[in-house]
């Protein structure tokens, strides 16, 4: 019996939960309020920030036959049909693997089909980064007239790789890395919904190390309540530590120690006893910067 991670069981349903990005969501809401969406979009940002799960909101907004102030009602039949993955008229596309020019040109091919169960037909193109450059070339035009009834949502962690031409063609949305405060906080509620104790500065950790991405923070958080279900404490700071390959800043707090006096000889063996002991050099490094 497989149950569904957590990244994918908590995933923001409107606008009004995504977190840390307002700037991009309130102008996302007001547009389906007025009903000025635009034909295309690129959303771009670090992983785990929320492109993927806005475009999918969107997208449901724009075929939502009851909108709440711009948010998808979640109970109309066209939203049940979109949550429960069972809408036709959504299109998703990771790139990585569909980036040829063979692609594009189904697209291209196909768009003109009206949409099946909504009003909207949008597609989502997920790693945009990765069309190649014929098939972008090949994009632009259907990219800039679409027909009516069509939206394209481009997201990409590498906005510098997609052609110029593409990107003009596109209202872009930069999204950024959450704060940890904000993930956090993300992270009490879940445990608080899924009947998990767990420490308050065993979260505060893990949303530091998650640098800004609410998936990897998530994942983690999973992975610490399925290693404590035979233990009756809960998620503690030291399991969290076990995990990420800590050792409580001793470490750390020796090598700037000898860092801050200049002792580059006694810095490296501080270096060499972390990796010897099992440290991971990569925390290492964060913990001392």
């Amino acid at each position: 019996m497989t149950t569904q991670v957590y990244y994918r069981k908590w995933r923001p349903l409107s606008f009004s939960q995504v977190v840390g990005q307002e700037h991009v969501t309130t102008t996302l809401r007001q547009s389906t309020k007025q009903g000025r969406v635009s034909h295309s979009y690129l959303f771009c940002g670090p992983r785990g920030s929320g492109k993927t799960t806005s475009a999918r909101i969107l997208a449901k907004a724009v075929n939502c036959l009851d909108l709440q102030d711009g948010d998808p009602c979640n109970a109309c039949t066209i939203c049940q049909t979109i949550n429960d993955g069972r809408f036709m008229d959504i299109i998703e596309l990771d790139a990585a693997s569909n980036r040829g020019i063979d692609e594009i040109r189904d697209i291209r091919e196909k768009v003109n089909f009206s949409p099946v169960q909504g009003s909207k037909k949008v597609y989502i193109i997920d790693e945009a980064h990765m069309l190649t450059d014929a098939a972008s070339i090949a994009f632009l035009k259907t990219l800039e007239e679409p027909p009516g009834h069509v939206i394209f949502i481009l997201c990409t962690t590498e906005a510098q790789k997609i052609l110029g031409t593409i990107v003009s063609r596109c209202q872009r949305y930069d999204f950024r890395r959450i704060p940890s405060d904000l993930i956090n906080q993300r992270l009490e509620e879940i445990s608080k919904e899924e009947g998990v104790a767990a420490d308050t500065d065993a979260l505060r950790l893990v949303s530091r190390y998650s640098a800004g991405s609410l998936r990897d923070a998530e994942n983690l958080l999973e992975q610490l309540v399925v290693s404590s279900t035979s233990g009756t404490d809960g998620v503690t700071l030291k399991q969290v530590e076990e995990l990420l390959g800590l050792d409580n800043g001793e470490s750390s707090l020796e090598l700037v120690k000898y860092l801050l006096m200049g002792n580059t000889s006694a810095a490296l063996s501080a270096v060499n006893r972390a990796a010897w002991s099992g440290t991971d050099l990569r925390q290492l490094h964060r913990q001392t910067i």
